[in-house]
């Protein structure tokens, strides 16, 4: 009972459209004001930060301050994780975005957007599918990377190796997307990747929200590297 009671008040931290809106602006993996996410929300500030309150007490979000600004992130990839993985089990019929703003927003998030801090979408499974079909990842029995992988990630992307030291987190996660209901690479080495991509500027952010797009040198990187053509 005692199990069942702790379920049932960590889903309630989701069981509310304004709690839902803040965490699901959080999977852009950065940190934001909590005037940033009443805007975002459609609240008034107050009404935020009673929100906020449950969301850092129910452990979903962290807090920092700066000055006079309240900075809130999602408290980790575990949470972005299951944030991910509940979205991709809603019901696919969901009614199409309302109007062409909302329709232009969703099509970029499709294409491509990080989920939290490793690429999703579209793109992020198809950088997953190249890797598997490249040998660098495995997915029977569960991700993980090869040992062609490890020397993928630190010969031709550069990233140091202890960069790459799994603890806590692992090394290579299935991560459900839920616009493509298929998995997408998450973990330290999808983190990395992502990271390499920005740095790179082979992908770059749409705007202020989750959504990247590849750019023309993206492009021919992504081709030369991985073998992968347009997107659409």
């Amino acid at each position: 009972m005692t199990d069942a009671s702790g379920l049932a008040a960590f889903a309630a931290l989701l069981a509310d459209r304004t709690r839902a809106a803040m965490c699901l602006a959080l999977l852009d993996g950065r940190a934001w004001t909590a005037g940033e996410l009443a805007a975002h929300a459609g609240v008034a500030r107050s009404t935020a930060s009673e929100h906020l309150d449950r969301l850092i007490g129910g452990g979903l979000l962290v807090e920092s301050r700066q000055g006079r600004h309240r900075y809130v992130s999602l408290a980790g990839p575990g949470v972005a994780g299951l944030l991910e993985d509940i979205t991709a089990r809603l019901d696919p019929a969901l009614p199409p975005p309302r109007g062409l703003r909302a329709a232009t927003v969703d099509a970029a998030l499709r294409r491509g957007r990080t989920c939290y801090d490793h690429l999703a979408g579209r793109l992020g499974v198809a950088v997953t599918d190249a890797l598997t079909g490249s040998g660098l990842i495995e997915q029977e029995g569960g991700f993980a990377v090869t040992g062609a992988g490890m020397s993928w990630l630190t010969e031709r992307l550069g990233v140091l190796p202890e960069r790459l030291r799994a603890g806590r987190r692992p090394l290579a996660r299935a991560c459900l997307d839920w616009t493509e209901r298929r998995p997408h690479l998450g973990g330290l080495a999808g983190a990395r990747i992502c990271e390499s991509f920005l740095d790179r500027g082979w992908v770059a952010r749409i705007g202020s929200g989750r959504a990247v797009r590849v750019t023309p040198a993206g492009e021919g990187a992504l081709h030369d590297l991985l073998g992968i053509g347009a997107l659409g």
